[in-house]
This record gives structure tokens, sequence and C-alpha cells, in this order.
């Protein structure tokens, strides 16, 4: 009996072991992943262009997790580039957060890089490169982090439904590198292929005249609420696809992630209301809205019905600015479409945005204290909410009150914090906004812990395509110090005219939306123009870690910062530091080019220019066909200055020579000889943007004498024709006009008071 009992003791014991060692062994299980990066040719739109693909596909493969899980993933570098992955959202050890000269080194062609770390949350996530442009050629994926099915916050119903992981996406044939290129150089070639210019003769069309000239007159170009023109919107890598695995009763859990480089989507059903369960991989109490608007890299998760037989029903994302869209079918059979959301008001949204926008380039919020999404300025563009564009008054009725330009600078308007732009109280379509999101778990900082509180401006400005913080850009800034345990505090203003997603990598934070202890956890904040929104975190993770805008094109150009830990150790894998952070500065120290040239009857002009945030490098010339008309060229280098930067100051030279007239003893309009038609000389000068979009130039030659210079080249007159003039104290000036045929071609005739007549066809790049 004793021997009996000892073995059952003993079989007893042995088997306890073995499930401890077998749940041990399952809450640390390893999933494996290997990716490999490799250049491609995609064909969206009918020509062959080319994309990144991950293993084969775009977007890259969906990895999935449970949390109590080890992620070790595999990188093949299989490009002749370098690259990176980082896991948007994601809690892990700084150093596996991959950002290149940051966290670690880039991944060097032919090397295999592993990234490994413990899942410890759930969620719906994704990944993205952090190299470069790599992430709009197709560098992006779902990450989906299951919950333990004995997590005690399961909610059943909730769940337990079947999910879709859902990327959307946008394309462009364009090189990036061109895209980035273009937006630097104020190119209107996108709005031309989006149909978003607002000429003077379409703003004569529409009744908006003066709201045109009152525009250029604060100095603003035209109105848009995106930058780049896609060719195709994508959902999972597809313009169209149908999920008809599903029937009429059942509820779908759709976990979506904006891997768009720059798009923000309206999303909406046309099988009835969606459900709002999740948002940047955190829970949050169900919310039944007719659409909402995710940002740029923000994901949800949010739940449809199918309420009919035999019905596919269209889940439709559009993009911000109304182009195109993409469609998701959920159901099979008949396909059930959704009103497509109509064009934007764009006068109506410049009429806005002149009210908003004072003389120095400042915004003037008018003591609405907006926040949190809950008041859009951009409502007065949207026709479904505040009718159409006609005369009738019925259909305007909804556009009492919202005259942003009557209000501007008004404080007895204050008292009504904005409610004039708030879509949920101007009409029955419930649209989501922050401060509708709940936790259901309280999310409470530790009481006891210091508090250190920083404060931002977002700024920049269209003109240079310049994005910054505290008109600081990441290379011009040093890191934000903050001690580990400590409360962070980031209070933020949009100063700009554009929205702002701000990401802070490796940590989630309370957004402040009234909802106190149960404030919900997100780590992108979308902040509208004129908005200050609070979020706060816990600081409890030693690393560099980035805090920028994800627009992609806003993020390289410089809006950001680095968030670092006083005493951490140092990072192992980045072993020059110094030269590390040469190269992350380099993003928004990159020079970009822009070149003219007119192949006319009377001569040959066209200039060449290199700029980067603050300094540009730029040369003109003017090159007769015969000596009568002679040769001239200016150089200048010079510097921006100013949050707006509307004030350039440079050195130059100018040399030039015109037999006809070289022997007269010409002067200017000061009475000073002039040497326009013989000249090598050096000079100091400035240029200063005036009202009007009008170039102010003045220059001191060398030799004494100086020059003052107004001059404009792009006034839109109509959707493709531009016109331009200058005129100086040398006694010179030209008037010009411009047809644009396509993005590198045009059409061009001027008068130029030293060269003539001419007329021929102009390139540029």
């Amino acid at each position: 009996m004793n021997l009996s009992h000892k073995m059952s003791k003993s079989i007893i014991l042995t088997a306890i072991i073995a499930l401890f060692a077998v749940h041990i062994s399952y809450s640390q299980k390893v999933v494996r992943y290997h990716l490999y990066v490799k250049d491609t040719l995609v064909n969206f739109t009918g020509k062959e262009k080319r994309a990144i693909a991950v293993n084969g596909q775009i977007p890259m493969p969906t990895l999935t997790f449970t949390e109590g899980d080890t992620a070790e993933i595999y990188v093949h570098n299989e490009m002749k580039e370098k690259t990176s992955l980082h896991w948007h959202g994601v809690f892990l050890p700084n150093q596996e957060d991959g950002v290149p000269y940051l966290t670690q080194m880039p991944i060097e062609p032919g090397e295999t890089y592993i990234y490994r770390f413990p899942i410890i949350q759930h969620g719906t996530h994704w990944y993205h490169s952090h190299s470069g442009l790599q992430e709009q050629l197709g560098m992006y994926g779902s990450m989906i982090l299951n919950k333990r099915t004995n997590d005690p916050t399961f909610r059943k119903g909730i769940d337990d439904l079947p999910t879709v992981p859902v990327v959307l996406s946008e394309w462009t044939d364009y090189n990036p590198h061109n895209v980035e290129r273009m937006l630097h150089n104020a190119s209107d070639w996108f709005a031309i292929k989006k149909g978003a210019t607002q000429s003077y003769g379409e703003a004569i069309k529409a009744g908006h005249f003066k709201t045109k000239v009152k525009n250029e007159w604060k100095r603003m170009l035209a109105m848009d609420v995106s930058d780049v023109y896609y060719d195709r919107f994508l959902m999972n890598g597809k313009n169209q696809s149908t999920l008809s695995q599903f029937k009429a009763g059942d509820k779908v859990r759709l976990r979506i992630s904006n891997g768009g480089a720059s798009t923000n989507f309206w999303l909406t059903y046309a099988g009835g209301k969606i459900t709002v369960v999740a948002n940047d991989g955190n829970d949050v109490e169900p919310v039944e809205v007719d659409r909402l608007l995710i940002a740029v890299s923000e994901t949800y998760d949010v739940i449809v019905s199918i309420p009919g037989e035999n019905t596919a029903y269209e889940f439709l994302a559009t993009p911000e600015d109304r182009t195109k869209s993409a469609s998701l079918y959920v159901g099979s059979g008949i396909k059930q479409l959704i009103s497509p959301l109509p064009r934007l008001k764009y006068f109506e949204g410049m009429k806005m945005m002149n009210g908003m926008m004072k003389m120095n380039g400042d915004l003037d919020d008018m003591g609405m204290n907006m926040s949190l999404n809950q008041m859009d300025m951009n409502i007065v563009m949207y026709p479904e909410i505040t009718g159409s564009e006609t005369k009738d008054e019925n259909k305007n009725s909804k556009m009492e009150g919202m005259d942003m330009e009557s209000k501007a600078g008004k404080n007895e308007h204050a008292e009504h914090s904005g409610d004039q732009y708030n879509s949920n109280k101007l009409s029955n379509i419930v649209t989501l906004n922050y401060a509708m999101l709940k936790s259901p778990t309280e999310t409470g900082l530790p009481k006891d812990a210091p508090v250190k509180e920083l404060r931002f401006e977002l700024t920049g400005n269209m003109n240079r395509y310049v994005w910054s913080l505290d008109n600081k850009v990441v290379s011009e800034a040093d890191k934000i110090m903050i001690k580990k345990g400590e409360n962070v505090r980031i209070i933020m203003f949009n100063n700009s005219m554009m929205r702002h997603p701000m990401h802070l990598h490796g940590h989630d934070f309370r957004l402040i939306n009234g909802k106190g202890e149960y404030a919900p956890l997100k780590n992108i904040v979308d902040i509208m123009p004129m908005e200050t929104d609070t979020l706060e975190f816990n600081a409890n993770v030693y690393g560099d870690w980035f805090f920028h805008c994800h627009i992609l094109y806003h993020m390289m150009s410089g809006m950001g910062r680095v968030i670092s830990y006083e005493g951490q150790p140092k990072n192992p894998l980045i072993k020059n530091p110094r030269y590390a952070q040469r190269k992350l500065f380099s993003d928004d120290r990159h020079f970009h080019v822009m070149a003219e040239n007119d192949f006319a009857t009377n001569g040959n002009d066209g200039m060449l220019m290199i700029q980067n945030t603050r300094w540009s490098i730029g040369s003109e010339w003017r090159l007769g066909y015969n000596d009568m008309h002679g040769y001239e060229t200016e150089t200048h280098i010079g510097r921006y200055f100013g949050k707006m930067q509307w004030l350039m100051v440079f050195a130059g030279f100018d040399w030039r020579y015109r037999k006809e007239g070289i022997d007269e003893q010409e002067q200017n309009v000061f009475g000073q000889r002039n040497t326009k038609d013989d000249r090598a000389l050096a000079s100091l000068g400035f240029v200063y943007k005036l009202p009007m979009l009008i170039d102010f130039q003045t220059e001191v030659f060398h030799n004494g004498t100086f020059r003052l210079q107004l001059m404009r080249e792009d006034i839109p007159v109509t959707k493709r024709i531009r016109m331009g003039f200058m005129v100086n104290s040398d006694i010179e000036y030209m008037v010009e006009a411009r047809y644009i045929l396509n993005r590198y071609i045009g059409l061009r005739t001027h008068y130029d008071s030293d060269m003539g007549f001419g007329m021929g066809i102009s390139a540029n790049y």
C-alpha cells in the first residue's frame, strides 16, 4: 500500500509538473514569421510601376499573435536599398521599435535581421517600413494581437465574432520621391488632377471672386484637405472585394488599419449603423455611428451587420478629398451600394479659411476652445450637411450662422463653442468624434507620480511644404528629456491649416476627453486646425522614442521630436551615435530640385533651384538668339526666416551682356547708372512675400547700385492657364501666360522688355 501510495503521489506530482511545464511553454509560445522584402512590379492602373512586396504580396502578410506569445520575426532584405520595420502601437523594448538610426541601424541589402519581443497587449495594430518613403510603395500590413480566451476583459458578442483584418491604403503611379519633390515645390498639378483648382475664373463662376482675392491677400494658396493625388485607393490591396462567406443575420468585426501614407478615409456602410468597439488597439464602450473618419495610421475595430438575404452590402472607404473610393462588400448576392460622398465645396472652405487666418499667418481660434474633432471646420464644404452650392434658401438653411469671416475676432460668439461646426448638431448624420470614446476600464495614471508638462504648437506652411513643432524641425531641436516614473502631459495646439495625426512610439496615452478615469487609450491623436488636445502617459519604458506626424510627407519634412529618458542605458545597436544622428537628421535636411526651361521664338530662358527646409540655391537665365539680345544669368544662395518663411535673405551674383544699348548711358529709376546691359556684380538682398503672393526683392550690388523688383509667376486664371509678371527698377518688365498640357509640358507666350515677344514650349521638372 505504501509503495502504491508513493507511486500514486509520484505520478500526480509528475503530472502536475508536466502540466505546469506545458502551461509555461504555452504562455511563452514563440510565433515565428519570415518576411522576404523584394522589389516588384505592380499594375493598379494599366501601367507597370515599381513597388515593394513582402512574401510576394501587397499589403504585407497579416501577422497574428496571442497575448503572452513571443514574436520572432526574420526580415530578409532582398532589395538593393536599406529597410526597416516598425511595429505601430506595439509595446516592446526600444531596440525592437524599428526606427533606423534611432533605435537600430537599418537592415542592409542582403541582410537578415531578427526582431524578437514579447506580446504583452492585445488589439488591432499594423506594421510598416520606417525607412524613407517605402511605406508609400507597399510596405504596410495588419498585425493582430488576440486576447487570451480567459482574459477578464473578454467581451461576449464582440470578441467572439468572426473578424476580418482590413488595411486601407492608396497608390500613386508617381515615384514617391517625385511626389515629395513636387510638394516642396508647390506644384498645383495634383489639384489639376483632382479637379480641385480654385482659379480666378472658377471663383468668378461660383460667385466667390472676393473670396479668392482675400485668400491671396492673406498670402494663402488654394484650399485643399489633402496633399496628393492618388490613382487608386485600396482595401487589402484591392479596389473592390467581397466577403461572400457571410450571410443574412451575421455580424462581422472589421479590424481596420489606415496604412495610407497621407490619406484620411471616411468610412460608411450600406447595411446600416457602424458600431465602434476599439480604437488604436484599445477597447472602447460600443458606440453606434453613421460614419467615421479614420486618420492616417489610426486603427478602429467596427462591427457591421448583414440585414437582408442574398445581398452584399457596400462598406465604403472614401478619401477625405472625395476624389475616388474603395469598396468591400459584406455578404453574398446582389450588391447594395451606399450613396457616394459628394464633392467638396472648395470655395466655401476657402471663405472659412480666410476667416481663420490672420495676416501674420497665425490662426484665430476666436475663443471657441475646439478639441477632440468635435468641431470640424471643413463642415462648410460638406454638401450632405450644409446643402448644395445653389442659391436655394431651403438647401442653404443649415448654413445660417456659419459665416466664418463675419465671426473672425468677435469674442461675443465664443459662448457658442463652435457648435455651428458640429455636424452632429446640424444634421441627422451621426459622425464619430473623440469625445464619444470611453474606455470600459479605468485608465488613470499613478496618483503620486510627478508631472512633466510639455506644450507644442503645430506649425508649417503650404507654400514651401515645411511642417514643424514650435517652428523647428527634428534636425533643429534637442531631444525632449523625461524621467522614468513621471506622468507626462502633452498639450498641443494646431496652428496650421492641415490636420496632423500625431503618433507616439512605444506608449499608449490617455486622451483627455471628459470621461475622467475612463479616458480612452490611444497612440494617435488627429489634431484638426485650431484644435487644442491634451494627452498624458506614464513614462515607463527606457529608450529614444519617436513622436511625429504620421502623414509620411509631413514627417519627412521634419514634423516630430525624439522623446528620451534621462539616465537610460546606451543602445548597443547604435555603435556610432553621431553618425546615426546625422543620418536621422538628413530626412528634413534633404534638398529638392526644381527646374524650368522655355524654348521660345525669341530665345531661351529658364531656372534651376535646389531647396531644403531653410536653404535655397537658385539660378535663372535668359539667352537671346542673337548678339542684340545677349544673355543674362542671376544666382542666389539664400536662407528662409520666420514661421511662415515669407522672408529669404540671400547673397547673389548677376552676370549679363547685351550688345544693343551697351553704349547708352542708361539710368535706373533712382538715377543711378544702369549696368543691366553689361554687368558682373555680386549682391546682397532679400525676398519678401507680399500680400497677393507677390515677391518683393531688393538687392544691393557691390558697386553701390541697388535694384527693387516685384514678381509673381503663378496667377491662376483658369484650371490650366497661369499668368505672371515682373517689373523692376532697372526699367525691365515682363508678362507671361502659360497653358499647362501635362505635368512636364506647357505652352508659353511672353513679352520681355529686353528680349521682345516670344512663344514656345515650356518644360518643367
